[in-house]
């Protein structure tokens, strides 16, 4: 097969094999010295069908070595139409997948599992299912996460239930092989009159005493939808949340994280699916869709306030020093900052102008037409995000998106931002650890450059500082299982 033409939107430094489609990150496990970083995988083109489990391990989350396919639906098999989402642990010297086994003949998917004994190499199915019938009163079912804690195996899975209420169910277990269900370990608030959602890919961490549930909400008619955080504890297997549930992130563009906490510490990671944000006719011309954004740190602060920030060890990733500018700007003239690459890493130091909106903006066409805003506005008190004319294709997507900032309820103070940009995406951090990602497409042939911008009748002071981002460690040759690694396909 012929190499497909360079696309200048395929991502540089955010995992996806070179071509077709991706969605779910799945099996976030740590054995013998690499991260296994799974996802949901279609070997034979950009749409969701045919789905396997993709693989790529890393020893430092910088140097990413793809694998062979790890999970194939077998033919007239329990998962003939996919291997769906779930996850993995590390026991011993083996590692254990648990996945929804897809069949279009049934509206559930029972839990199954397969191990590895190769570090991840070769995989062996389980011939019988794990969990084959869903409990009474569900209207949907799938997607396991799996956990130890303390002595015991604890498993949720995604649900929606018969009164229109979606639910994460609990199981628990000894060996990994004999499950005990105990029923709902949190539901939504009952709502008469809406619409019936389900919870896809729950996923759940722990802060000491304190813990997070993270759901990806989906509906009958529109399925995936977006993605919350419920705060709380835990008590006689029932979560309970402290707080409402809250956006994970402020973006359109990403769905069904899935977590990794690193052995032996307190340290949790997080990976997403950033699906795309075009006309799937261009997704297909182009060959791929759907990208995992960059490896996150998750906290919880004293007050319960759910932080993210970029994995410490993309600082590696930093080479050439783009750009350090300081100074202040007004509505008179945009500051300009200086030229970046299509793959680039920023912080900046904001004090915004209170008669205005303050911030950034990436100009992407010589003539200035096309270009992403990044603001601050003080009236409303949040980040803006507009990627309006961020596309001279009409096939993308348009629309502002914000997130809340404190800081800007205190004029003078500094706003801090950090900003990973890799071609067509973008995630945009706040220094509370408020975080956005969306994906934009820039037709023009640029140069790319930043500007500083005020709509104020004061001034915005700033400081900028940015990095070309090394993209040599990304190794994101073909996955397809069996298949030689060609040359041609490996992204430059």
């Amino acid at each position: 097969m012929s190499a497909l033409p360079a696309d200048p939107h395929l991502p540089a430094i955010h995992l996806r094999p070179p071509r077709n489609w991706i969605n779910d990150p799945n099996g976030l496990v740590f054995h013998n010295g690499h991260y296994h970083v799974f996802f949901q995988y279609n070997p034979h083109g950009p749409q969701h069908s045919n789905v396997h489990w993709g693989h790529f391990r890393s020893p430092d989350l910088i140097n990413w070595e793809p694998l062979p396919v790890a999970l194939t639906p077998t033919p007239g098999g329990n998962d003939a139409d996919g291997c769906y989402s779930g996850n993995a642990v590390s026991v011993d010297d083996r590692m254990v997948a648990f996945y929804s086994a897809h069949r279009n003949d049934r509206w559930w998917q029972p839990i199954a599992t397969a191990q590895s004994h190769d570090n991840g190499r070769t995989w062996a199915k389980r011939p019988d299912l794990l969990i084959a019938e869903p409990p009474a009163g569900t209207t949907m079912y799938r997607d396991p996460y799996v956990w130890q804690q303390g002595e015991r195996w604890r498993m949720l899975v995604g649900s929606a239930l018969d009164d229109g209420r979606a639910a994460a169910l609990l199981y628990e277990s000894d060996d990994l092989e004999t499950w005990a269900y105990h029923g709902p370990f949190h539901t939504s608030d009952a709502a008469p009159g809406t619409d019936p959602i389900g919870w896809e890919c729950p996923q759940y961490a722990t802060f000491g005493d304190r813990s997070i549930l993270i759901v990806s909400d989906w509906t009958p008619h529109n399925g995936p939808s977006h993605t919350t955080v419920h705060t709380g504890r835990e008590q006689d297997g029932r979560f309970t949340p402290v707080a409402s549930p809250v956006p994970l992130d402020h973006g359109p563009d990403i769905y069904a994280p899935a977590l990794l906490k690193v052995p032996g510490t307190n340290r949790w990671l997080l990976w997403g699916w950033a699906w795309e944000a075009r006309d799937e006719d261009w997704a297909h011309e182009t060959g791929w869709a759907g990208v995992l954004t960059l490896p996150r740190e998750v906290s919880l602060t004293p007050d319960g306030t759910v932080v993210q920030r970029p994995a410490r060890e993309l600082l590696a990733l930093r080479g050439a020093r783009a750009l350090h500018r300081t100074g202040h700007v007004t509505q008179t003239a945009p500051a300009a900052l200086g030229q970046v690459s299509r793959t680039f890493d920023l912080t900046a130091s904001l004090v915004p102008d209170p008669s205005g909106t303050s911030g950034l903006r990436l100009v992407t066409s010589a003539d200035g037409s096309e270009y992403l805003d990044i603001g601050l506005d003080p009236a409303s008190g949040k980040l803006i995000v507009d990627r309006t004319h961020a596309s001279l294709d009409q096939r993308a997507r348009k629309g502002s998106y914000t997130a809340p900032c404190p800081a800007l309820s205190r004029p003078g103070t500094p706003v801090e931002l950090r900003v990973i940009v890799d071609r067509s995406i973008a995630e945009v951090h706040l220094g509370d650890g408020q975080v956005l990602t969306l994906r934009f497409y820039p037709l023009a042939d640029g140069p790319w450059r930043l500007q500083v911008r005020t709509t104020g009748t004061g001034r915005s002071d700033f400081a900028v500082e940015a990095w070309d981002l090394a993209t040599g460690g990304v190794h994101q040759e073909s996955v397809l299982a069996g298949q030689p690694r060609d040359p041609a396909l490996t992204r430059p």
